[in-house]
């Protein structure tokens, strides 16, 4: 019997397909170890198995300890490894991406190095949010005046919807209990997509730094997907939530998202989204043939060559 240190890697395509996967794990609390390819989490109530290759995403909130061997079998699974806040609330550091490819972040990284690429995927973003309307030709000014009209539109909507009375947005960073109800949902279903899309663009092996929209942030392009699902999945789930009162808005919120999510099948729709914003096709893809990883050295002439060899004084092109 092989040892875990001599067990080959599986390849791309032998795991099993992240859109059939659950799509998160979360734990905390306990200790997770492994036990064959599976992954345990033992707390005082005993050891449960959790099959790795059935794992999207594993979130690891407080408490939780992890063994070198459970990491292992995952990362050969394929599964994302995420170390959040209680929860799943925050987001706070993240293993190897589920993709071995570098198509989608060189693709990310060619759209925002040029100007007029970057801002035809803002024009595009703001298009996936608001279909009714055409923002050719805006420019980025007029796209964040635009933006602003229609946030303050479907927080008047949402407030006739559910009888939840709505002032203005009222956000306090240090004080969360500040806020009225509906601006305790409304923060609190952000922070949980924040968290959301940060796992998705993580997973995709993004850079989450590049963002389009907003700028200057290590997260700039996490925010630029959660905004995305603003208006239709996390201000009604938040006005939801107040609707059933002021006590323990941000659970409810929580739950309310989660539900949406499953629902909406949200996740897939996410990684389709990114993909068509970044004009990405699959054709960057560095899975060669039976599924294994293929590196490529770059050439002149964006001629690209196999790796695994010295090419001395050839000229191929």
């Amino acid at each position: 019997m092989a040892t875990v240190g001599r067990r080959a890697a599986a390849t791309p395509r032998e795991l099993t397909r992240v859109g059939d996967r659950i799509s998160f794990v979360y734990l905390e609390r306990c200790v997770v170890h492994r036990d064959d390819n599976a992954i345990t989490a033992e707390d005082a109530d005993g050891v449960t198995h959790i099959p790795s290759a059935t794992i999207g995403t594993l979130l690891l909130g407080p408490g939780t300890r992890i063994t070198h061997q459970a990491m292992t079998v995952l990362g050969d699974s394929g599964a994302g490894v995420v170390w959040v806040g209680e929860h799943g609330v925050r987001f706070y550091a993240g293993g190897r991406a589920l993709t071995r490819s570098s198509g989608l972040v060189e693709a990310q990284a060619l759209a925002w190095a040029s100007p007029r690429r970057r801002l035809d995927v803002a024009r595009a973003m703001y298009r996936l949010r608001f279909p009714d309307e055409d923002p050719s030709g805006h420019t980025r000014q007029e796209l964040l005046s635009m933006e602003g009209r229609r946030l303050k539109r479907c927080y008047r909507d949402e407030s006739a919807r559910t009888g939840v009375s709505w002032h203005r947005r009222d956000y306090h960073r240090d004080d969360f209990s500040a806020g009225d109800a509906p601006n305790q949902g409304v923060t609190a279903a952000a922070q949980c997509m924040y968290g959301i899309a940060h796992a998705v663009v993580a997973a995709l092996g993004c850079s989450p730094g590049l963002g389009f929209v907003h700028s200057g942030h290590e997260r700039s392009f996490v925010l630029d997907i959660a905004d995305l699902y603003k208006t239709d999945v996390a201000i009604p789930a938040a006005f939801d939530a107040a609707s059933e009162g002021v006590e323990d808005v941000a659970a409810r919120t929580r739950r309310a998202l989660r539900d949406r999510i499953n629902q909406g099948r949200l996740l897939d729709r996410c990684v389709q989204d990114i993909k068509d914003l970044l004009g990405y096709d699959g054709t960057r893809d560095t899975s060669g043939e039976g599924g294994s990883d293929r590196v490529t050295l770059q050439s002149d002439h964006s001629v690209e060559l196999e790796g695994g060899r010295n090419y001395d004084s050839e000229i191929i092109w």
